[in-house]
């Protein structure tokens, strides 16, 4: 039985006990039937700020170790994630691109001013081939956005045969010329991007009508299958995909859906490092919401596509605080504490509640840029560290393709408040949302373990969980922790481990339960054999 607490924030600070409580929940082992999809996963790259530049790309002259002008530490540390997926150009910057800039040689590509974010200038130094063999590097799916604001159907026709055509074609030889003999298998194709926005401020209905016309002509060639996908709604915007659902229905593979942990769209949206109480259970208690908001999302796709053919893709999401102050303003780019970790925990958690419908999701974005994996030095000196957000992906990998678990956890639930700036609140930031203090998530692997996460975001309160287990007789436990100091604690140049995983001990099996004893503010994945 869940116990509310309708208290203000400050106070329940106050009320929660600092010593440990012992709740308790059950597993059950022989209950799986969805797969977690590996592309729940993903991770998305645009041209922005120095996500590309200086954080992918150095190119094969610089004086920082590359392959083939990929970074070599953000490169090793991507393979280490297994990043299974991974979008490109944007994004905004995807409505604005056209790929012919950039192919051929690199010298001889023209430039452009990159609008949406800062104005800078874009050489087309990375383009499709630049891309899609980082992808063949790294093992994963490319997902290219098609340009459709700005473009036409015979440029984003053209590119897809450009990047699949076997041979006989024109773009094809094109391709071969530009020194790449096979094709590329490209499954993911975005056809535009938030068109309700930055995409063309287009109207549902006339983004459907658009979305028949340019994904008619984006076609299979050879052996390569389109997966193609919708540009959705932006979070609460049930309309949009009830308008799609009718208006597209099964002509597409995919919709998409973007959610952001961000306190508003003007003014500040807060410090990524410099947080009160309140802001912190805020942030948590934000993200957490969009389990609500898939759950209407499914409902409309339920309706209309009963069998469940069509995928949700959460293809943007992630917490969107203040740049950091004496970077460039447009470029994003944003610290990442422990409390950004555990938006992405419980954010993982929700995506493997709902794999039923949710196919895939990428986190806004894989380098320099909101809520990202890897920070590199903005004065090319070389230097790399790991957010603590990269750790809990690291440590979530053995759920990629594991089949879901149910597992039922006791938890208190805060009642918070949902104005980020109490003194800047209107109607639409009253009231409250429910956080639990605990969440779970449980899978087995394809060699039989069983993998659980068990996440404590109460800042004071330690909790022993005891945890039966049903239909797995568990012979060893194992398992690493992630936590730190304080909440707002994260990794920089100076101190790049301030945030990492450490091994953990106070997990005890007694026949089939489980007793741990997870501390306050930390991230705990265990394995059982």
């Amino acid at each position: 039985m869940k116990k509310l607490l309708l208290s203000a924030v400050i106070t329940l600070a106050t009320t929660v006990s600092a010593t440990a409580q012992n709740v308790t929940a059950t597993l059950h082992a022989d209950q799986g039937k969805s797969t977690i999809n590996k592309e729940i996963y993903g991770q998305f790259a645009e041209h922005l700020g120095s996500c590309i530049y200086g954080g992918l790309w150095v190119g094969e002259d610089s004086p920082i170790p590359n392959i083939q002008g990929y970074r070599k530490d953000v490169f090793d540390a991507l393979k280490a994630l297994k990043v299974p997926v991974l979008r490109w150009p944007g994004g905004c910057f995807a409505d604005e691109y056209h790929w012919r800039d950039g192919i051929g040689p690199r010298s001889q590509r023209p430039s452009m001013k990159n609008n949406n974010w800062g104005g800078t200038i874009e050489d087309n130094s990375f383009g499709t081939h630049e891309f899609l063999n980082l992808c063949e590097m790294l093992g994963c799916e490319p997902y290219i956005s098609g340009n459709v604001g700005s473009g036409t159907v015979e440029e984003l026709a053209k590119w897809v045969e450009y990047m699949t055509s076997e041979e006989g074609t024109p773009m094809a030889n094109l391709r071969k010329q530009n020194g790449r003999e096979k094709p590329w298998k490209v499954k993911y194709l975005g056809v535009g991007n938030e068109s309700w926005g930055c995409g063309g401020n287009m109207r549902p209905e006339y983004y459907s009508d658009l979305y028949r016309r340019y994904s008619t002509y984006c076609r299979n060639y050879d052996s390569n299958r389109l997966y193609k996908i919708a540009s959705g709604a932006s979070d609460y915007d049930y309309t949009w995909t009830e308008v799609l659902m009718d208006r597209i229905g099964k002509l597409m593979n995919g919709v998409s859906l973007h959610y952001y942990t961000c306190s508003g769209w003007t003014g500040s949206k807060g410090s990524a490092t410099q947080f009160d109480t309140n802001q912190y259970y805020w942030a948590l208690a934000k993200c957490l919401e969009i389990e609500d908001v898939i759950k209407k999302h499914k409902a409309i796709m339920d309706e209309k596509d009963p069998e469940g053919k069509i995928g949700l893709l959460v293809d943007e999401w992630g917490t969107w605080w203040d740049e950091e102050p004496g970077t460039i303003p447009g470029h994003l780019y944003q610290q990442n504490a422990l409390r950004d970790a555990f938006v992405a925990a419980l954010s993982l958690n929700v995506f493997h509640r709902h794999t039923d419908r949710v196919k895939m999701a990428n986190i806004a974005q894989v380098v320099n840029v909101l809520q990202s994996m890897i920070l590199t030095d903005q004065q090319g000196t070389g230097h790399m560290v790991l957010t603590p957000t990269y750790h809990v992906f690291e440590m979530y990998t053995p759920f990629q393709e594991a089949t879901y678990l149910p597992i039922d956890l006791q938890s208190d639930i805060m009642a918070v408040s949902k104005a980020y700036f109490p003194d800047k609140a209107d109607e639409e930031n009253a009231g409250y949302r429910p956080l639990p203090l605990l969440s779970a998530s449980a899978a087995k692997t394809k060699d039989g373990s069983i993998v659980i996460a068990l996440t404590n975001v109460s800042l004071d309160a330690d909790k022993t969980i005891d945890l039966n287990i049903k239909g797995f007789s568990a012979k060893s436990v194992s398992g690493r922790i992630l936590t730190s100091k304080r909440v707002d604690d994260y990794n920089d140049f100076q101190n790049p481990n301030k945030v990492a995983p450490a091994d953990f001990k106070d997990a005890k099996l007694k026949k089939n339960q489980l007793t741990v004893k997870v501390p306050a503010k930390s991230l705990v994945v265990l394995t059982l054999k």
